[in-house]
């Protein structure tokens, strides 16, 4: 069952309607266009008046734009929406049980439809990430490790857990779901502001003011609204109703600091990319060190992963080089060389000064799908002989063979557990990962951008590309070359821009 759920849900890239709805929602462009003038059907007007469990008091207006949300979703985006109730069955009784064990509304478990289509790398403009839609600074309020090593924003357990404490948190400020509702998507700080600057002591006379809140949290309780309406009413307009017994049926296993995850995914039978489906808070293919880590494997998978983890070869300084300090290095200096952050490095090898004398020795973690190990390339081999696909022919170079298939040398290399191209013999077995599908061909075509997610950034007023790249952890020069940008090209509001985020 996770298996199936995983890589049908996880792995599916969006379609163009379903980056168009999550960039509506994201972005704030609302309310919707959506055709009123077709009439509401009998079952569609039987929908509208469900009452939830929470109860909200509209007047005619706010019911208006309920109904638009109500169209939008059933109508307008009606695949996309119901692409998310798949792929939401395997979290729904995870989320129900946690609801009701803490005693919040049974209908808060469907709030993410309106964060994230209940995406796990869902990644907003604004730098809000995972299922639950957290900013980096809530989440780690809550719990939630974002750093270099995980951003378990996107682990949809622990992202759950952090949710429930801040939507309890802003009921006890607010003491009222509209205003509780509002704040988780514009922050508790603008809604306090908000009311004190107003005079007003409910939701619905503060969104009328318009000033103070943006469109987006002006509309979010109306279109949180209208898609309970819809949950509470599949059959009766027309998507397959909620399976209640798909949860994920899965295996939480401990790992140590410094563990080679690429390693035990292969052990298992695992590609990386399989894994990470299922682990999508790990950011690089070793866990943090000095931290244990919880991993998620198929019930079928345990076995093979307790054997290994309980070997040597588990934690072989997983993902790390050696390097000896030479004259004129600085910390500094090796960061920008390698990529890894100064506090990782220093962190990885216990130091809290910046003395570094040459001849020392200290260990460079790998950066993220570029981390590979003597152990992981053996296991990568032998797992590699038993599905290759492809025999080496005379004449043959890594890089022809890449074009051929349509993915790159780096993507062949890793698959086959190969440092190096130059000596592939005649009559050798290669795997080549996914070589009869066209869309994992396009998808591999950049190799730089494999392992990142895009995202579209809409310019601001004030924007420009330097504050645009450190927002997003990137650099201008990168801004430049994916968005074919020079050093005297203009940005102007409205634009929109490609940026590439680690995942």
């Amino acid at each position: 069952m996770l298996d199936e759920s995983a890589q049908a849900d996880a792995a599916a890239l969006p379609d163009e309607d379903e980056t168009a709805l999550v960039e509506e929602i994201q972005e704030g462009k609302e309310p919707p266009s959506v055709d009123a003038s077709t009439p509401l059907t009998p079952q569609e007007e039987t929908a509208l008046d469900t009452e939830p469990d929470i109860h909200f008091d509209l007047d005619l207006r706010d019911t208006e734009d309920v109904q638009l949300y109500f169209r939008y979703y059933t109508r307008k985006h009606r695949k996309t929406f119901a692409r998310w109730l798949k792929r939401a069955e395997p979290y729904l009784p995870y989320l129900r049980d946690e609801f009701k064990k803490h005693g919040l509304p049974q209908d808060l478990i469907f709030l993410p439809f309106a964060e994230s289509g209940f995406n796990p790398w869902a990644y907003s403009w604004a730098g809000a990430a995972g299922m639950w839609q957290f900013m980096p600074a809530t989440g780690r309020r809550y719990g939630l490790q974002v750093d270099w090593w995980l951003d378990e924003r996107r682990n949809p357990f622990l992202a759950t857990q952090a949710a429930i404490g801040y939507l309890k948190k802003l009921h006890n400020d607010f003491n009222d779901w509209y205003l509780a509702l509002a704040a988780y998507n514009a922050g508790e700080g603008t809604i306090g502001r908000a009311l004190r600057k107003t005079g007003c002591d409910n939701f619905f006379d503060l969104a009328k003011t318009r000033r103070y809140l943006k469109r987006e949290t002006r509309h979010y309780v109306p279109k949180f609204i209208a898609i309970l309406k819809i949950v509470r009413n599949l059959e009766e307009l027309g998507f397959e109703p909620i399976n209640w017994d798909a949860r994920l049926e899965h295996e939480q296993l401990l790992v140590k600091g410094g563990t080679d995850l690429l390693a035990l995914a292969s052990y298992t039978g695992l590609s990386w990319k399989e894994f990470r489906k299922l682990n999508p808070a790990f950011r690089r293919q070793v866990s943090p060190p000095g931290k244990t880590c919880a991993v998620y494997l198929p019930l079928e998978k345990t076995a093979l992963a307790q054997e290994y983890l309980s070997s040597p070869d588990a934690r072989p300084y997983a993902g790390y080089k050696h390097y000896r300090v030479r004259k004129g290095d600085s910390w500094w200096r090796i960061s920008r060389r390698s990529g890894v952050p100064i506090s990782v490095l220093k962190k990885v090898n216990g130091h809290r000064n910046n003395l570094l004398r040459p001849g020392q020795q200290i260990m460079i973690p790998g950066k993220g799908d570029r981390i590979v190990t003597a152990s992981a390339l053996s296991n990568t081999r032998e797992f590699a002989k038993k599905r290759a696909n492809y025999t080496v022919k005379k004449g043959d170079t890594l890089w022809e063979i890449a074009k051929r298939f349509g993915t790159s040398s780096t993507t062949l290399l890793r698959a086959n557990g190969l440092r190096s191209g130059r000596h592939l013999r005649i009559g050798q077995k290669l795997y080549i990962p996914d070589a009869s599908s066209s869309s994992t061909r396009l998808a591999r075509q950049n190799a730089d951008k494999e392992f990142k997610r895009l995202v579209r950034y809409h310019v601001r007023k004030g924007d420009n590309l330097w504050a645009i790249a450190r927002r997003f952890g990137v650099t201008t020069r990168q801004l430049y070359a994916w968005n074919n940008l020079n050093k005297r090209s203009i940005l102007r509001p409205g634009d929109r821009i490609k940026v590439y985020v680690d995942q």
